[in-house]
């Protein structure tokens, strides 16, 4: 599939990466951002050891409480601090492509990490960008924002968040219009055809349909996901020519695997990228090798990150469990050490024994042949 506003590049095919100045990465995660730990649970659906230890944990829970485990109720955060994933993304872009390299880190509802990167004067020109979590009818949108204006960013950002605890669908349009206000912003509708909330593929697809007819003319680009099936994003792209919009690409980074899609650009900085999307209606994406990979693999690599001892992490949080967290009962927020006080159930110790086997190159192999799905990868 061609499109007229954008091109897709495959690093791993002959003379498939242009000459440019610039290697850009959108879209990816810090340790302030927030994950929701129900994800484990469908990740490992088809790892018959990981999802029966999961299973094991729910039926002592039910046994023990009188009611089924809420997932929802804990989360993780990602290992990296902002000056590391920067250092991560960067390096890839400089390494591989031999460009210079433009990062914009899109937390959870939350820009510390581009705040964080401003104290140095040497970051200065980060780009300040958020996640922003839009409910909509049945479901919720992820959608990009990147390059706040540095000066209104903090109260943007509360506005934001005060929009998601207490949405209202007649002012998403006058909301939308607002962040992306300024010409240097970027504002992208992440992962459009990931059905997130788990209402039904059709049902999603309704929505975000629905969801661009009303406010498609304040997003910039739709994404294509590097963490997300082929099959998906070559959807995505269908819906962005049916609304003529480009493409733009989106790492969704949260481990210490580098972005697995880049943007290529001949700009010198954020804003000139910008006005490239914005008003010449040009991305040029590019997949990188690590997307060919087994997706389950690289997710079941992804949790290892989170279940893996840290004894450099930035906060101190060195134990894989300090970066765990769960809502009790009495609504105070435990970290998985505080909670259990050192002494795991032998479930969750068994769990993580298990994943750690993933990090043997014997078990890697295994999985990877086990987990393989050869998908055809064009656009």
């Amino acid at each position: 599939m061609s499109m007229r506003e954008s091109r897709v590049n495959f690093h791993w095919q002959k003379n498939s990466v242009p000459s440019v100045r610039t290697g850009v990465s959108l879209h990816s995660h810090t340790l302030h951002s927030k994950e929701s730990l129900d994800f484990v649970e469908r990740a490992t659906a088809n790892t018959p050891w990981l999802s029966g230890a999961i299973r094991k944990q729910r039926a002592k829970y039910r046994a023990n409480k009188g009611r089924e485990l809420d997932l929802k109720r804990a989360w993780w955060t990602p290992p990296l601090s902002a000056r590391q994933a920067l250092d991560l993304e960067g390096g890839q872009i400089e390494r591989e492509l031999g460009t210079d390299a433009l990062v914009s880190i899109s937390d959870h509802d939350n820009i510390d990490a581009g705040i964080n990167l401003h104290a140095l004067e040497e970051m200065r020109d980060c780009p300040i960008s958020i996640e922003w979590t839009i409910p909509f009818r049945l479901t919720f949108f992820h959608v990009g924002v990147h390059n706040l204006p540095v000066d209104a960013a903090v109260s943007m950002t509360r506005a934001m968040n005060e929009f998601t605890a207490q949405p209202s669908e007649g002012k998403i349009g006058e909301m939308l219009a607002w962040v992306g206000e300024a010409p240097e912003t970027l504002v992208i509708l992440n992962h459009p055809m990931w059905d997130e909330n788990h209402i039904g593929e059709a049902t999603h697809a309704e929505m975000v349909t629905a969801f661009l007819d009303a406010f498609g003319p304040f997003i910039h680009a739709l994404e294509l996901n590097g963490l997300r099936p082929w099959g998906e994003n070559r959807r995505a792209g269908k819906l962005a020519a049916r609304f003529g919009l480009p493409v733009i690409s989106g790492g969704d980074r949260h481990g210490r695997e580098p972005n697995a899609c880049l943007n290529l650009t001949n700009a010198s900085s954020f804003a000139e990228f910008a006005a490239e999307v914005r008003c010449d209606g040009w991305s040029d994406v590019l997949f990188m090798p690590q997307y060919r990979d087994s997706l389950k693999m690289r997710i079941l690599e992804n949790m290892c990150d989170i279940l893996e001892d840290d004894p450099n992490h930035s906060l101190g949080w060195k134990k894989w469990s300090d970066r765990v967290f769960y809502r009790t009962d009495e609504g105070i927020d435990k970290s998985l050490t505080e909670f259990f006080k050192g002494r795991f159930p032998a479930v969750v110790d068994r769990f993580v024994s298990l994943m750690s086997l993933v990090r043997h190159r014997r078990v890697r192999s295994v999985l990877r042949m086990a987990l393989n799905e050869k998908e055809a990868i064009e656009f």
